[in-house]
Order: structure tokens, then sequence, then C-alpha cells
């Protein structure tokens, strides 16, 4: 099967080369990279088969300047909330392709664990169920693949999953304990249920790979980007001294400001995300941690 690969970065090329132990797959980004079967934009969207693995903040002006439907079947392979306009990515991809061709990718992955063919479990979300099968039967034996049809209970956990990270790196940061740590994963796992019930997301993503396993993953390694950003806020940093030592994309800032306005509009009780925001804003973590327990 030839498969495109839309994204050049550690995820996108983990993907890609976990893809390629079963079939022909090509790569692009949105620069030239030196990489092995790299082909241009326009040639990679004939694909029949698109792995689309942008940042989240990125995507709707990806979309709109290079995108073009013409039957390809998508599996999305991005997690967050677009900050902007507080869309979720299904809400997104809707204005370009067709429900049936659209997938989603969540679960624990670390790309550096996938790069050496470590075993991994992930979850193909989509309202067509041929299509999830599909694409799951694309994957190498070392990765194990579930299908789901809760869409947006999968893009729930892949999002909400990385501001609880940043909380987790707080409280790492700041020699809290394990447990401390252990209290807010798992008060972030029901903050993440209560958000996704408003948005009728079925309560077994969150308890399965897409939301726990996720969620246990990130929220407990350095490997983890958005954990870093929380170990940088805990040393007094400012986010954009945070960004600028990262040098790559932490899906948690953009999504703690989407989920900020969400709950403001929606009038939502979301205590772990709104300390996240603030302290991305620069409150000092004392002083959110004194709050987080005093409520």
């Amino acid at each position: 099967m030839s498969i495109g690969v839309i994204g050049a970065g550690k995820w996108g090329s983990a993907l890609a080369y976990a893809l390629s132990k079963k079939n022909e797959v090509f790569i692009s980004s949105r620069t030239p990279r030196d990489v092995k079967n790299f082909i241009p934009m326009e040639e990679i969207l004939k694909c029949e088969y698109l792995v689309i693995a942008l940042p989240v903040q990125h995507t709707s002006k990806w979309l709109d300047e290079n995108f073009v439907f013409s039957h390809q079947k998508v599996l999305v392979a991005s997690k967050g909330i677009e900050a902007s306009s507080g869309k979720f990515l299904n809400e997104i991809y809707a204005k370009y392709i067709p429900d049936e061709n659209i997938a989603f990718l969540s679960g624990p992955s670390f790309a550096v664990e996938v790069m050496q063919s470590l075993p991994t479990a992930l979850v193909v979300n989509s309202h067509n169920e041929a299509l999830s099968k599909e694409f799951a039967s694309f994957f190498p034996s070392f990765i194990k693949t579930y299908t789901s049809t809760d869409v947006m209970g999968a893009e729930i956990s892949g999002a909400y999953k990385n501001v609880i990270a940043i909380a987790a790196g707080v409280c790492n940061g700041l020699a809290l304990g394990n447990n401390a740590t252990a209290a807010l994963i798992s008060r972030g796992l029901v903050e993440m249920v209560r958000f996704g019930k408003v948005y009728g997301a079925k309560e077994e993503s969150f308890i399965g790979l897409s939301g726990a396993g996720d969620l246990f993953l990130t929220a407990s390694s350095t490997m983890s980007r958005n954990f870093r950003v929380g170990l940088g806020l805990a040393c007094g940093k400012s986010q954009k001294e945070i960004i600028q030592e990262l040098g790559e994309v932490a899906e948690g800032i953009g999504t703690a400001y989407a989920l900020h306005e969400i709950s403001r509009q929606k009038d939502l009780y979301l205590p772990i995300a709104r300390e996240v925001y603030e302290l991305l804003e620069g409150k000092d973590p004392l002083a959110s941690l004194h709050d987080l327990l005093s409520h």
C-alpha cells in the first residue's frame, strides 16, 4: 500500500518508519527535509492514503493553503485544540474532508520508542468502521491497533492529557512527591471525563488507551514535551523561555488557552486546566498549588 505522511517532525517520522514495515511510504513537510522518500507536497497529496502529523495550531493554515480533496483517505495523527477558535481537529477537517474519509489516531506513544520498534498500542478512531480497520491493518506487528467510533472521546483525551502533563511537570519540578503526582493525575482524569461528557464522548474512551493510557505516559516522563513545559514553569521560567529551550511544539500550551476560553464560554469547572493556563500567563507555581488545594 502506498501511504503519504505529511509532517516530518519526530512523530511524523516515527509513523513513516513504522508504516514502512508493511507499505510503501513517502513523506513531506512544509519545509524540505533531507530524509528518505521525501517528495514535494503537491506529489504526496496524490496518495490515496494520507497520515497527517502537523502541529494543531498550524493545521487550518496548512489546509487552506495546500489541501485539495480528491477522495483521499486520511488518518490525523495530531492531538490538541486550536487555540484561536476552540475547534477540535474533527471540526477543522470537516470543512475539507467528508466524515467517511477521515480517522484519528490516539493512544500512548512516544516517537522515540516507536522508532526503536518497541511494543506500542494505538487506537484508530472513525465514524467509518471500515476505514478504521483499514488504517489499523497498515501498522507493523510491534504496534497493536484497536478501533473505535468515539472520535470526540479520542480527540478530547489526546488534547486534554497534554494540559494535565504540564501540571504534572510542575508537580515534579516543585518536588511535591509521588502522593501529590498520583492525586493530580487521577483528578486530571476525572476532569477530562467531566469535560468529555459535555461533548457526548463515551466514558470508556477515557479509561482506555486513548485517555488513561496516554495520560499516564505523558504525565510521568521527561520524554514528554508537555511535562518539560511544567518543569520549566516550576523553575519560574516564562512561557517564551520554555518554548525557546524546547525548540519544538508542545501542544498542551495552545490547548490550555483553548480550554480556558471554552470553560469561560460554557461555565465549566476545570480547576487543573485553569491553573495551567494561569501558570502559562505568569502565575507563581506555589500560589497555584495553594489554590488547587483549597478548592
